[in-house]
């Protein structure tokens, strides 16, 4: 008989925080998770953003710091190695590094595919050999052959990059497709396929478009920490280097219809100025109560509303 190996409760080791982000609000240590959204929304230049912060130890979207620099791996499956160099180029002008100096490993196989037991044992030794913390895999998309509906076909593969994050203290960042049209769906709810890529994630990144314009929301999601969020961010120029970094919301998108739930509450408690009753905001913003209940506790913790007896407002108002 072989016995589990247990750990008394009151022995596991707690995280300072120091060591408890790779990248300070925006993505846990060690975490798995997605950067997800519809296409044409820079999901490529926010994992590649994500890539040279960790590995430079410089703020990503030149906002959120990194306690710790280190390697990143990436595998690039859907644009060319040409393109992916002039897009870190860009973004290390913007953060000020030298991107020779970086240590950033691209692997450049034609084809990984996580469906396939060979190429998840190539995956899993380069990991070992490399000792990557942060290995980015974008999309999603190209690295299988399955049936993203299926739940069945699904969890076997997120299940391999979490056994992946649990073997070698590596964060594991996967850039994922939004449905098409899901504009007005819950960020998580959004994503394309089985909704075991929502549940799977430690750390969460949505970005969506605002309209017609170039301006982009990002919304972060924690399963152990508060979420935070939306963020205005654009792809902004400087020079012939192209970079997303947050802005200031314009007073044209900030006139547009929310295009989240935390959007849609904060919206309808700025318009009431004052406590506005659990029911009356649940007919607002037309959502089950459940959800309506996770997002308020969410809010509140990430210090956004306040609670009195059932009704709410904006914190500090």
């Amino acid at each position: 008989m072989t016995l589990l190996p247990v750990e008394p409760a009151w022995r596991l080791k707690q995280r300072t925080d120091e060591h408890r982000w790779l990248i300070a609000g925006l993505w846990g240590e060690q975490a798995v998770g997605i950067v997800g959204g519809e296409p044409k929304c820079c999901k490529s230049f926010l994992a590649l953003d994500i890539a040279v912060a960790v590995a430079s130890g410089t703020p990503c979207l030149r906002r959120f710091g990194v306690p710790r620099s280190g390697r990143v791996l990436l595998y690039a499956a859907e644009d060319a190695l040409h393109i992916v160099r002039r897009r870190l180029d860009g973004i290390c002008e913007a953060a000020g590094v030298d991107l020779a100096k970086l240590d950033i490993l691209v692997i450049t196989a034609p084809t990984v595919r996580l469906d396939m037991d060979a190429d998840r044992r190539n995956l899993a030794d380069t990991v070992e050999r490399l000792k990557p913390r942060l290995l980015i895999l974008d999309p999603f998309v190209r690295l299988h052959r399955i049936d993203e509906n299926a739940s069945g076909e699904v969890a076997p593969i997120l299940a391999y990059l979490r056994e992946l994050q649990r073997r070698h203290g590596v964060a594991v960042l996967l850039v994922h497709h939004a449905k098409k049209g899901a504009s007005n769906a819950r960020a998580g709810q959004a994503l394309r396929g089985s909704s075991e890529f929502h549940a799977w994630g430690d750390s969460n990144l949505y970005l969506r478009r605002d309209g017609d314009s170039d301006q982009l929301t990002l919304s972060v999601e924690h399963r152990a920490a508060p979420p935070l969020g939306p963020l205005a961010v654009a792809l902004t120029a400087r020079g012939p280097a192209l970079a997303l970094e947050v802005v200031e919301r314009t007073a044209a998108s900030a006139a547009t219809a929310p295009t989240s739930l935390d959007d849609r509450i904060i919206a309808v408690l700025a318009e009431a100025n004052a406590l506005v009753p659990f029911p009356e905001l649940r007919e607002r913003c037309r959502v089950r109560a459940t959800t309506l209940y996770e997002r308020l506790a969410a809010l509140a913790a990430a210090g956004r509303v306040a609670k009195t007896g059932n009704s709410y407002r904006l914190a500090g108002g």
